[in-house]
This record gives structure tokens, sequence and C-alpha cells, in this order.
């Protein structure tokens, strides 16, 4: 496998992951702070959501030097992070505008429709 496809996958998987810890943090901040009932909660999820983040913004490093992004298209994938569940937006967004394929990726998709024509 090109370590290109690698990187790709890593970040969409990360995208999505991020986003569910938010959702999971968010929840534990809720029953801390709001229900006040335990703080279990932001205890598990808080460096769940933490690891994915650092791990979902080198992967989007990776992808500006590899994909050779604009400073606006990495940009906005570290600020996606910032905000909840951003990066599912940010990585269907750069997925619709190509910066989410590898070089060469479409001619094989596009010869294996030509072929159930």
């Amino acid at each position: 496998m090109n370590p290109r496809t690698t990187v790709i996958r890593a970040f969409r998987i990360l995208a999505v992951a991020e986003a569910c810890s938010w959702a999971a943090l968010l929840a534990g901040m809720y029953f801390k702070w709001i229900a006040g009932t335990t703080e279990l909660g932001v205890q598990v999820a808080g460096p769940v959501h933490g690891a994915l983040f650092v791990g979902y913004g080198v992967a989007a490093l990776m992808l500006w030097r590899v994909q050779r992004w604009p400073f606006t298209v990495a940009l906005l994938a570290g600020v996606s992070a910032v905000f909840p569940f951003a990066t599912l937006l940010f990585e269907r967004w750069a997925g619709r505008r190509g910066f989410l394929s590898a070089p060469g990726a479409e001619a094989p998709a596009a010869e294996l429709a030509s072929s159930r024509a």
C-alpha cells in the first residue's frame, strides 16, 4: 500500500474518531458540571480526546507536506479540530475537493465504472 494512501486513510479515521471523542467529552462535562454526578466521563474521555486531537493534528501536518496542500487548507484542518464535530465537515469538504485523494486513485475507479457499463 502506498504511504500516501495510508496517511489519507489514517486522517479520515482520525477525523471521525476525534469528532466521536468530542461527543464523549461533552457528555462527560455535562455529567461533571451540570448534573454534578460523576467525573468519570471527563477522566476517561479527556485523555482519549487529547490523544486523538494530537493524532489528527499530526496526520493533517503530514498531509500538508505529502499532498502539498495550500497553507489555507492546512490551516482549516487545524482549526477544525478546535470546534466540536468540525473535523467531520472538513473531511467531507476536503474529500469533495480532491485534497484527500492520492494521485492515480481516480483512474482505477474510472476504469472500474466504465467496465461495468
